[in-house]
């Protein structure tokens, strides 16, 4: 069967499952990731890249999901998440754009847009319940800003691989990439503003707003755990090779561990019996979140082995089109098959590496136009998709409004700006 059909029937039957008859997402991901493996003839091969798919997932989200549902959920139980957001809306006229810019901000430094994400979602879910609004909206917000800078500003692995192996000139890739991301990360922040009218629909978080009996923590309490644990992350940047002691504290799975540490020392009044109580459900609403991101983990493995990203890929190159468009739309194509931005940026161009002189593009022109497909079509098979929804309590609905449309139209303004920048600088 022509793999670009069993990519649509896939695509159509995760739709179908999980939006209109509302089986769970993980049965769902992974039933239609064997029926692909059946329909590309290698029913067996299908039932190793399943398998191999969800435990590369597991292993790299396990235990920054799970700190991240800990720390969140310790820090809101002891008004620690209030404290947060009283000050973003005390010192911030506008706190939805500051959600977007500490996404924008974080994300490159600690190489993972999903990881910022994780660390400052209970921020914006604190955030929606005291300025009434949906947590569709301070979510939206967030996530967009943290994928606007990982999808095109140097050092991101996203950019990172392409750039050495394109031999690319970083200053300039540096400076292209920021300003073409700046704007980008803004139209997504506009795009948020939407969904915080009456008619969006989404958790706003009132229902668990429960204040602790003792009060609420003290700034360092409050603030300690989200940010100790950043810190920690962001003090490897400085450094090519840092210190063993400084790559083992600045492990995100280390750093984390260490955030929950500190969450279930600002918690210490609640009691023993409550905390273990709280760290219990903490753990069960990671591990609904990470039966997700597996499920996702296996369709992107299952297809990627049907070939479907090779076939869109030559597809495109075939059609007499501007040439600046090819790489868009082959990193798009990779993209919506696989799910992985970097795996994306790791592919395309050694797809594209034949066709550099044919192209005629500046080689700084090229990676972020690569870059700019790979906002484009995030759905079921990209983790960050699952992890968005799970942690905002949105349905996959909403997800798909929020994140995968959200996404597809930053991916048009920054290629429109990635043109732009060909017409006027080259």
């Amino acid at each position: 069967m022509n793999p670009i059909l069993i990519f649509l029937f896939a695509l159509v039957c995760i739709l179908l499952f999980t939006a209109r008859f509302r089986f769970h997402p993980f049965l769902s991901l992974v039933s239609v990731s064997i029926l692909t493996g059946i329909l590309a003839g290698q029913p067996l091969g299908a039932v190793e890249a399943v398998t191999a798919g969800m435990g590369r997932v597991f292993s790299h989200f396990a235990v920054i999901i799970t700190c991240g549902s800990v720390i969140g959920l310790l820090l809101q139980r002891t008004g620690g998440m209030s404290v947060i957001a009283d000050d973003i809306m005390r010192f911030s006229r506008n706190p939805l754009l500051s959600l977007n810019f500490l996404g924008f901000l974080f994300s490159v430094p600690v190489m993972c847009c999903i990881l910022a994400y994780v660390i400052f979602v209970p921020i914006a879910k604190e955030l929606s319940s005291k300025l009434h609004n949906p947590s569709i909206s301070t979510a939206t917000a967030l996530a967009l800003g943290a994928l606007a800078s990982f999808n095109l500003v140097y050092p991101s692995p996203v950019i990172l691989s392409a750039a050495g192996e394109l031999s690319a000139n970083t200053d300039m890739l540096i400076i292209m990439g920021f300003f073409i991301a700046l704007p980008t990360s803004i139209a997504g922040y506009l795009y948020a503003r939407r969904f915080t009218g009456a008619e969006a629909t989404g958790f706003s978080g009132a229902g668990e707003q429960i204040m602790p009996e003792f009060g609420k923590p003290h700034r360092l309490e409050a603030y300690g755990p989200v940010f100790f644990p950043l810190l920690l992350i962001l003090s490897q940047a400085g450094f090519e090779h840092p210190p063993s002691l400084l790559a083992f504290l600045g492990d995100p799975n280390v750093a984390l561990l260490i955030g929950v540490l500190l969450s279930l020392f600002s918690g210490r009044g609640l009691g023993a019996a409550e905390l273990r109580a709280l760290v219990e459900k903490a753990v069960r609403r990671g591990g609904v979140v990470l039966l997700d991101l597996c499920g996702g983990g296996a369709l992107g493995a299952t297809l990627a082995l049907t070939g479907v990203g090779q076939a869109l890929g030559q597809l495109f190159m075939q059609l007499n089109m501007p040439h600046i468009l090819v790489p868009f739309l082959v990193a798009a194509a990779f993209q919506t098959v696989q799910g992985s931005r970097v795996v994306t940026m790791l592919v395309a161009p050694s797809l594209l590496m034949p066709l550099v002189p044919e192209l005629g593009l500046p080689v700084e022109i090229l990676i972020l136009a690569m870059a700019s497909g790979t906002f484009v079509f995030s759905h079921v098979n990209d983790p960050f998709f699952w992890i968005f929804g799970e942690l905002a309590e949105l349905e996959p609905p909403q997800v798909f409004r929020a994140y995968t449309l959200g996404g597809a139209l930053m991916g048009g303004v920054s290629f429109l700006l990635v043109c732009g920048a060909y017409v006027f600088f080259y």
